[in-house]
């Protein structure tokens, strides 16, 4: 396979049937939109959205030092992860610069699922097994044996419910348990990229058509509608959640992005990173670098990665995410600004947009929380 073909997911059939606009993401053929975004966007806010999240890359811990070794590897507490639950963490190099942000499921006492972002799979893959060197555990690419679709929403757990007689009432916020969805099987998530309430569903790729196909069907009477990748970002900004390349690179310490709480300097035993993270996080405690905040524009015009934040004539930050917000009806962003002009409130700040200074205010993250 040439490194130019892009790589399809097993819908890839059913998205060009959807008349899906296709983007490359990571050297995979994505659904960009089905129609509106915006429609897309606010289906998942008020009723439900599906999801194809194949190219997520999911790589399987096992050993009897499994804990050991992910907790040698990853800065979170791996090893205090009970059966059943999943934890969010970051893989970092030697100097604290974050490779990626990961969510990490136990599937059994020593199985573990990792998932990395589709952009950074084969560098996790690559750092996990260059790192398990003398633990008694092996690492796993299993990106073949998964398609992966999620459900998200107010609505998704009565559609979901349709479809399983798993115990979706029991299931905590990043838990996991295998179950059986429309007579396939499969693990069964509660976690999520757009601040909703919502499943993902690891399942063989040759059962990914017939549950979409499934999935639609149970979701068609409450408003149930496909989602591409452009919706998945506007969520995800909204509900103030990083995005690597983005808000997360390997510039950037977990202290620096504003997610030091991820680290576990408790643990036992050393991690990969550990002395480079104990200083940044002394740095961020004395005199925090850049903080990650909000800005909401006063204007129409729209933010990009990139742009210039800027207060009293000088550049104070730099933009990392913006984008039209659907929910409050403004373009919004993300940016790491000078500690100085941070406070939620702070009058004066603006992003240079071609040259001319729009005017921002600055607000506390995440623009958007669900009413539980």
């Amino acid at each position: 396979m040439s490194s130019t073909e892009p790589r399809h997911t097993a819908l890839d059939a059913v998205h060009r049937s959807l008349g899906a606009t296709m983007t490359d993401f990571a050297g995979w053929d994505m659904p960009l939109r089905y129609g509106s975004e915006r429609d897309e966007h606010l289906a998942v806010r008020t009723r439900a959205g599906l999801f194809d999240l194949s190219h997520m890359g999911e790589i399987t811990v096992t050993g009897a030092e499994a804990a050991a070794f992910l907790n040698h590897a990853l800065v979170g507490n791996i090893a205090s992860v009970g059966v059943g639950r999943a934890r969010y963490t970051m893989i970092c190099q030697a100097d604290g610069g974050i490779l990626d942000d990961l969510i990490v499921y136990r599937l059994a006492e020593t199985e573990y699922m990792v998932v990395a972002n589709a952009s950074n799979a084969q560098v996790v893959l690559d750092a996990l097994t260059e790192r398990a060197a003398g633990f008694a555990a092996e690492v796993r690419d299993d990106r073949d044996a998964y398609a992966l679709i999620a459900v998200q929403g107010p609505e998704s757990p009565g559609i979901l419910k349709s479809l399983t007689d798993a115990d979706l009432d029991g299931l905590k916020y990043y838990a996991g348990l295998p179950g059986t969805v429309a007579g396939v099987p499969a693990l069964i998530a509660r976690t999520g990229y757009t601040g909703e309430d919502g499943f993902e569903l690891f399942v063989k790729p040759e059962h990914a058509v017939g549950l979409w196909q499934a999935l639609t069907e149970a979701g068609a009477g409450v408003g149930l509608v496909p989602c591409g990748l452009s919706c998945r970002d506007t969520l995800r900004l909204e509900a103030g959640m990083p995005l690597y390349g983005h808000e997360l690179t390997t510039s950037l310490t977990p202290f620096d992005a504003g997610l030091g709480r991820v680290v576990k300097f408790d643990k036992e035993g050393d991690f990969v990173g550990r002395a480079a993270l104990a200083e940044a996080a002394e740095r961020a405690g004395q005199n925090p670098p850049r903080v990650l905040v909000g800005l909401v524009a006063e204007g129409r015009r729209v933010p990009r990665a990139g742009y210039a934040v800027v207060a009293g004539g000088q550049v104070i930050g730099e933009v990392t995410s913006g984008a039209p917000s659907p929910t409050l009806g403004k373009p919004i962003a993300m940016a790491y600004v000078d500690a100085a002009h941070a406070a939620p409130g702070t009058e004066g700040v603006g992003v240079d947009i071609r040259g001319t200074h729009e005017p921002y205010q600055v607000v506390a993250l995440p623009f958007y929380k669900r009413q539980k």
